[in-house]
């Protein structure tokens, strides 16, 4: 029945071979997005799992964990993350400020993802060329801390029509890497 509605439709999912993955070694010689991602005090090991998951989809370079965040090796962070914690290169930070604070000396622009006032939306955000960015994402409850927030040249927040107003961290990572990939990469909409 499968192979008549392949001859019908058209379509074949691709095999794993076909898909023309990297191996550890062709990633960490890839050119990169000019992009960091920073975790402020994310608790639960499987966001964190599942954000190294899709910094690797999108050559993100480089994943910085903070506070109470997981750090590999954790079998927790492995589950989601699927080996991706051997191709992203990341760093630990006691806090989210010390990150902000080497960030900005090395030339990044760095935003807060979180509602706030005088947020960008997503959607009318876009990096200036050759701009290096660095996004924080926070804790599952309370989001980036307003001290961090303090320290960004910016918020951007993710529009949301629905009645909660909350998407969970891994999922927000999702939106906006995928996001500012498309907007660095030119890809259409």
């Amino acid at each position: 029945m499968y192979k008549d509605f392949e001859d019908i439709c058209g379509m074949r999912k691709l095999l794993n071979e076909e898909l023309g993955r990297k191996t550890v070694d062709e990633f960490k010689r890839s050119a990169k997005t000019p992009l960091i991602v920073v975790l402020d005090n994310v608790r639960s090991l499987h966001n964190v799992g599942s954000v190294f998951r899709t910094a690797d989809a999108f050559l993100v370079e480089a994943l910085y964990l903070c506070g109470i965040t997981g750090t590999p090796p954790n079998k927790e962070i492995q589950k989601t993350a699927l080996g991706s914690v051997e191709s992203i290169d990341w760093k630990y930070f006691k806090t989210t400020a010390e990150a902000v604070v080497l960030l900005k000396q090395n030339g990044y622009k760095v935003y807060s993802i979180e509602q706030a006032e005088h947020a960008i939306a997503l959607n009318e955000f876009m990096p200036g060329k050759g701009e290096k960015l660095a996004v924080i994402f926070g804790h599952e409850v309370k989001g980036v801390e307003q001290e961090v927030i303090n320290l960004c040249d910016g918020v951007i927040e993710i529009p949301q029509a629905g009645m909660k107003h909350s998407l969970n961290v891994a999922v927000s990572a999702g939106v906006v890497i995928w996001e500012l990939f498309r907007k660095f990469h030119l890809l259409p909409v």
